[in-house]
């Protein structure tokens, strides 16, 4: 038995996958894997993998990057974790402290000085859909106990993320449980695009903003929040939007005094070409949750960030007025120390400007995809490429992963959708692979 079957073996009996049909692994083997260094994955058999999705969209920075590591080490041998209720330390007074110095502003100047931390994006989520409830509560508003989300949204599958979550697949099974949003249209186009920034997508925005308006005018007393995905809708299929419709939902937001939650989980630390995904409308948030690269992909960890004003309305002798979500990890120095390691990269390497050259690297070579007779709908945002396949066969999205990781490459199509979503320390060799690889993985499904 091989290294890769052995250690299958062991995980097929122990461990229950997440998102996954665990039927499927039937005919569908998993891939152990043994390590990882840069842009590639390495299984138990010395099989590489080109990680063309950052490993769920968490990597920025490769794999085992030696300037993490060498960060965790080093608060290896000072602080492993201290519970952050009533004590602190300093990875998360610092790394507070360079957030609230690079978050979106209020157009007044106003910053998202106050972080709370938890686990994952969708503690994140739960978070701020509890702070801004409390908050109404707090300044006398109790009836303010409504969401607001875009229709094909996701925001995590626990309870509350899960309740303001647009997706059937998730959502349905545990429909009993969940309170009710309101969904109002998105904003992004259906038709081809090639660049959500371009004029010719505002007649959706316009569309979307005029529902919207509908929805607050009427309702707007029973509503605390409305959360977006900003610019780019992911988990429905990396639905790419016009940076108009943040700022027409952040105007009718504060016309009508309802939050503004921005989920930047996926969309945040430089995903979509900016550090924050808001930025490009120049807007700020109420509420801004962070996640995913966050810790460069190395450790668990999410913020939320928000505002003076709804930080005063919990500052009081009462508990009851207090905030009194916690998890056992927040704020736990390891993750902290990897996040700031994280934004330290991006001071050091410019990967901001970098990351546009790298981009328009990629965006050239991939013309082949764009071009594909099959292909429909192909766009770029920043380190994120999507497209559509036309005639896809059934159970596309397992053959093209199947298929990719034949040809040293993994792939996770939503659907039809495929999408790129690589490390920032990709190279123009693998960028090469990459599209060579995903042509001739499309070509073999089509063809299956």
């Amino acid at each position: 038995m091989s290294a890769n079957d052995e250690l299958l073996a062991r995980s097929l009996a122990h461990v229950w996958n997440p998102c996954t049909q665990m039927k499927q692994h039937e005919t569908l083997p998993m891939v152990p894997i043994a390590r990882g260094e840069g842009a590639w994955l390495y299984d138990c058999d010395g099989r590489r993998y080109l990680d063309a999705v950052s490993s769920w969209w968490v990597n920025l920075f490769g794999h085992c990057n030696a300037q993490i590591n060498a960060q965790l080490i080093d608060q290896l041998g000072t602080l492993d974790h201290v519970m952050l209720a009533g004590f602190t330390h300093r990875p998360v007074v610092e790394l507070s402290e360079r957030l609230a110095a690079i978050a979106p502003r209020s157009p007044s100047g106003g910053a998202l000085g106050h972080a709370s931390y938890g686990s994952d994006g969708a503690s994140a989520t739960e978070i701020a859909l509890k702070m801004s409830f409390h908050y109404w509560r707090n300044t006398g508003r109790p009836g303010k106990q409504r969401f607001v989300a875009l229709a094909g949204s996701y925001h995590g599958e626990t309870l509350g993320a899960l309740a303001v979550t647009d997706l059937a697949l998730y959502r349905d099974a545990y429909a009993p449980l969940l309170r009710t949003p309101i969904i109002v249209p998105g904003p992004a186009r259906s038709s081809p695009i090639t660049d959500p920034r371009e004029p010719c997508c505002t007649q959706c925005v316009d569309d979307a903003l005029a529902a919207l308006a509908a929805v607050l005018e009427r309702s707007h007393a029973e509503v605390a929040a409305m959360i977006v995905e900003p610019l780019v809708q992911g988990a429905s299929g990396m639905r790419m939007y016009h940076p108009q419709y943040l700022r027409g939902a952040r105007e009718l937001c504060t016309r009508h005094g309802v939050h503004l939650i921005a989920d930047e989980i996926m969309t945040g630390m430089g995903r979509t070409g900016t550090m924050f995904a808001c930025e490009q409308a120049q807007v700020a948030p109420d509420f801004l949750c962070l996640s995913k690269g966050l810790t460069g992909g190395y450790l668990p960890l999410s913020v939320v960030l928000t505002t003076d004003e709804v930080y005063r309305a919990f500052y009081d002798d009462s508990s009851a007025r207090a905030f009194l979500h916690s998890h056992s990890y927040t704020g736990n120095p390891l993750a902290c120390r990897a996040a700031l390691a994280t934004l330290d990269l991006f001071e050091q390497h410019d990967t901001l400007a970098a990351n546009r050259t790298l981009g328009a690297a990629l965006s050239a070579r991939a013309q082949r995809l764009a071009v594909h007779p099959a292909v429909r709908n192909f766009r770029h945002l920043g380190m994120i490429w999507a497209f559509e396949v036309d005639c896809a066969p059934r159970d596309f999205a397992r053959t093209l992963f199947t298929e990719a990781l034949q040809r040293e490459l993994l792939l996770r199509p939503i659907g039809n959708t495929v999408y790129f979503m690589p490390p920032y320390v990709i190279d123009l060799a693998q960028i090469d692979h990459l599209v060579e690889a995903t042509e001739a993985a499309l070509e073999a499904t089509l063809d299956a």
